[in-house]
């Protein structure tokens, strides 16, 4: 079983569905009221779990009932909850969400007890980070403790993976310590300064980020799939068209399954094709780590690029 580890966020989502999102001063009646697990690191954990990796979390919640809740389903997963650490002063961390009719979503969070996630307790993970294959992180969480994550998961010798969300301008030595980095539309033209408004513009921000040593781009491109850049694979890998109602955590699902795929072995294009798989489904699916699917609905044999 493929051993992954993931360092990030746990956040508890509320989240209401409406027809519209709102404008500024604009109230909108919602329909559908939901309050599910979520946080970027906490539903690339589920979602990775769900798709068969054996999965380590690090992470910090809040002395609360949210942040006991998020630990034990965590655990129903299966995921360890060994290095989830309980800050005494900090609540957990909250996200707001509104979802319209078109699936699309606006978010604002509060990270609470995320924030406080420091090099000090990855320091202690280190043996579990020692026993995985891949290290999954995101940057819901503060910057000196992903840049000391990643430097000392490279040191270990493993897969380091970064979704550079939310977006934030990052230093070149900070890229050029990744194996592999995953970001949409927004994040690729900020992290590279390429527009990326086609196909032509994705290439374009993707070579930008592996000159700065990054070993593999994966561009996530919503409907029209992922474009990828490595030295053995360069090209867009397309996605099935779903019928979507929810996008929340679409990529998160995908960068669960993009470590798992990864972890097991798989190319780098057909990591992605899987990744592409799990993704279309998620959006098919109300809420975050409920939308992630099990290993029993992606397809095998292997998908086909």
């Amino acid at each position: 079983m493929s051993k992954i580890v993931v360092i990030g966020s746990s956040n508890t989502d509320i989240v209401i569905k409406s027809r519209s999102l709102p404008k500024p001063g604009e109230t909108v009646l919602g329909e559908d009221y939901l309050m599910n697990p979520g946080g970027k690191g906490a539903n690339q954990a589920v979602a990775a779990a769900k798709l068969g990796g054996s999965v380590a979390f690090i992470a910090k919640v809040g002395d609360d009932d949210f942040g006991r809740g998020a630990r034990q389903n965590f655990a129903r997963f299966g995921i360890d909850v060994s290095h989830i650490s309980i800050d005494p002063d900090k609540p957990s961390g909250v996200a707001a969400i509104m979802v319209d009719d078109a699936g699309e979503n606006s978010i604002s969070v509060a990270p609470g007890a995320n924030n406080a996630l420091g090099v000090s307790e990855v320091k202690d993970a280190l043996p579990v980070i020692e026993a995985a294959n891949v290290v999954l992180l995101q940057l819901e969480s503060p910057l000196e403790t992903v840049e000391f994550a990643i430097r000392s998961s490279r040191g270990l010798g493993k897969t380091v993976i970064l979704n550079p969300a939310p977006a934030c301008a990052l230093p070149g030595e900070f890229i050029a310590q990744l194996d592999v980095i995953t970001p949409n539309e927004t994040e690729a033209e900020i992290l590279s300064g390429i527009p990326v408004k086609s196909i032509e513009g994705a290439r374009k921000a993707a070579e930008v980020l592996k000159a700065m040593g990054v070993r593999a781009v994966v561009l996530t491109l919503g409907a029209r799939g992922a474009f990828v850049l490595s030295d053995a694979f360069d090209g867009l890998i397309p996605v099935e068209p779903a019928d979507a109602i929810d996008t929340t955590a679409a990529g998160d699902t995908f960068n669960g399954a993009l470590a798992v795929a990864l972890a097991e072995g798989r190319a780098i294009e057909h990591a992605v094709a899987f990744a592409n798989r799990a993704g279309a489904i998620s959006v098919t699916r109300m809420g975050a780590q409920a939308s992630a699917p099990f290993r029993e609905e992606l397809p095998e044999p292997e998908i086909k690029i």
